[in-house]
């Protein structure tokens, strides 16, 4: 699961060091409030094999390969990056 860095919403987090047991792992529990709204969607399809998957797909490549990727040598730096994907994905 990726979470937007320093996203106040969900920061309800709790680790339970007395669940750990034999393993070498502390478990963590998160709680993610959701709430009743309306939010509007769509769908979109391309067909398999279809032109429009072969343009998409290389539109995909090259949104992925224009970010700069090449200065991350921090939390900060690393955050943008992947803003910068999320940001792609979604459009």
């Amino acid at each position: 699961m990726f979470l937007y860095n320093s996203l106040s919403k969900l920061d309800n987090y709790s680790i339970h060091s007395d669940w750990r047991l034999l393993s070498d792992y502390v478990p963590l529990t998160i709680v993610i409030p959701i709430a009743k709204e309306y939010i509007i969607s769509s769908k979109y399809f391309i067909i398999k094999d279809s032109k429009e998957e072969s343009t998409f797909i290389k539109d995909l490549i090259n949104y992925i390969r224009n970010i700069d990727t090449s200065n991350i040598s921090d939390i900060t730096s690393l955050d943008r990056a992947v803003n910068e994907f999320a940001s792609t994905c979604q459009n």
